[in-house]
């Protein structure tokens, strides 16, 4: 079937055809997005969508953090936030807009260059904003949802429109709200006064560094913490740590990072994944949710 994005000569962004997602995710796994698409800007995002077909699947793809894609690849069409959706602009008194394809790092960095304290912790994400208000991310205390004053959506027939925090039901690493609606830019608050920020950021990256698997592939935390506990200390005390399938295991640095030693399917990872979760239930009692997104088809 020829794509709608193919014949659509007023579309300024770039697509492909059975795109290896691999290299868009952070665990370097993953089968092909049957169409794939990159848009130029927001309104060029509201033309593409608006040309889809009503039953076209539709996925959103930023860092490739917090997401295992199958082996087989994802059905319909991935839009692409990275290096689009990207503005950032200081609105002042510690206000900022941006983009849904912004890094939070980046966006953690611009706080504080602009006077903004509070937004540090986003630094310790390591995806986009998009990504950051659908799953309501956090490191370090912090959380998005704590900073947002109005967010924009845009629907499947490319309509943007203002939601406010009240239009949303906001959890821990949880967030529902209107139904075929996708976040494309935000408005953020945070407190005046960003001195030493940049300090505070370097101190939290270096911890981070220490604590954590940063060199190797990772998508991050892979499962919640259940309330009042740590993920990574049950998986630790039932010992498996080092624990592999295939070439996927669990960092002998931090017990709820699964890192891909080279060559890992996402199979691998995702029944690791799975052997975790029973593991730790059996000898705990407490069933750990995953953080991380798994999507796409099987091999």
């Amino acid at each position: 079937m020829m794509s709608a994005l193919a014949t659509n000569d007023r579309l300024r962004g770039e697509w492909r055809q059975r795109e290896p997602l691999a290299r868009y995710t952070s665990w370097q796994v993953g089968g092909p997005a049957e169409r794939f698409y990159r848009p130029a800007d927001i309104a060029d995002l509201a033309e593409a969508l608006a040309g889809l077909e009503d039953d076209e699947p539709v996925f959103w793809l930023g860092l490739g953090s917090n997401l295992l894609v199958r082996d087989g690849g994802v059905r319909g069409t991935v839009i692409s936030t990275r290096h689009a959706l990207g503005g950032i602009e200081a609105l002042g008194r510690g206000r900022i807009q941006a983009g849904a394809g912004v890094a939070c790092a980046r966006l953690a960095r611009f706080a504080v260059r602009e006077g903004a304290a509070g937004a540090e912790f986003l630094a310790g994400i390591p995806g986009t904003l998009g990504g950051a208000l659908a799953m309501n991310a956090g490191a370090w205390g912090g959380e998005t949802w704590t900073h947002v004053e109005a967010v924009e959506t845009i629907d499947r027939a490319g309509v943007r429109r203002e939601r406010m925090p009240e239009d949303f039901t906001i959890g821990y690493r949880s967030v529902e709200g209107p139904t075929g609606e996708w976040f494309v830019d935000a408005r953020l608050a945070f407190a005046e006064g960003g001195e030493g920020g940049m300090s505070r950021i370097r101190e939290l990256l270096a911890e981070r560094g220490r604590s954590q698997p940063t060199g190797s592939k990772n998508c991050g935390s892979v499962f919640r913490n259940p309330p009042g506990d740590h993920a990574a200390r049950l998986i630790e005390v039932c010992g498996l740590k080092g624990t592999a399938v295939g070439n996927a295991a669990v960092s002998d640095k931090h017990a709820n990072f699964i890192i891909n030693r080279g060559g890992a399917t996402a199979a691998d990872i995702e029944t690791l994944i799975e052997r975790i979760g029973d593991a730790v239930e059996a000898s705990t009692g407490v069933r750990l949710i995953p953080e991380v997104r798994v999507v796409g088809e099987p091999a």
